[in-house]
């Protein structure tokens, strides 16, 4: 089974789908650290991220793993360093070439074949998984995401970035997914809209898990 959860950037996706697939015992994929991996081996390279030939031709040859949640590029565990706001910053460059979407989302195929996967994106139910059993748009009011971006980066000790300019960010990031020629970012007509706006992280888990719950039944009754 093969269940998607798309959103915008904070929307609270990516905790949701980890979650998701630790109640279930399904196998993760994080397909946003693969564009981060992307972003990562193209800067230590001094590839340009706008040179769209050179950063598909890097994506094509560059040797990706995701294992229990780490991203592992060449073999070296590259999951902290693709975590860096530069890096993520970067990687909204490289979504937008279509060379590297249509490679990853072979990889991405290549990763579910067979398994049981919740998977996470801005494109998963739309482009990637059409066929998916089960999809989720999840998103949340500009501001919260802004606020729980902030958030995270005090967590992680980072540098601290003014509220307003991690908002502007996010806006420019929507504008971004949600006008690209290739696979803009929208919900799919069958997907179930999750507003995760003023609600607890828990509280969102345990409304997927329901859901979810409930299609596995119908289609093994």
């Amino acid at each position: 089974m093969i269940v998607t959860i798309d959103g915008p950037a904070g929307s609270g996706k990516s905790t949701a789908a980890r979650g998701l697939a630790q109640r279930l015992q399904f196998d993760f994929l994080d397909t946003g650290a693969m564009y981060r991996a992307v972003a990562w081996q193209c800067l230590q390279r001094s590839i340009d991220l706008h040179d769209e030939s050179a950063v598909a031709a890097c994506t094509h040859a560059m040797p990706l793993r995701l294992e229990q949640q780490h991203v592992f590029v060449d073999g070296c565990d590259v999951t902290a360093e693709v975590r860096h706001p530069d890096i993520s910053r970067g990687s909204s460059i490289v979504a937008s070439n279509p060379a590297v979407r249509r490679e990853l989302a072979a990889r991405q195929r290549e990763f579910a074949s067979g398994r049981n996967v919740v998977t996470e994106g801005r494109d998963q139910g739309t482009a990637v998984f059409p066929n998916a059993e089960c999809k989720f748009y999840v998103t949340a009011n500009a501001e919260e995401r802004a606020a729980r971006r902030q958030r995270e980066l005090l967590e992680r000790h980072e540098q601290t970035v003014p509220l307003d300019d991690i908002l502007t960010q996010i806006r420019e990031r929507d504008a971004r997914d949600k006008t690209r020629v290739i696979d803009p970012l929208r919900a799919a007509d069958d997907a179930i809209r999750v507003d995760t706006s003023g609600v607890t992280p828990e509280a969102v888990l345990d409304r997927l898990e329901s859901l979810v719950r409930e299609r596995m039944a119908r289609a093994n009754p």
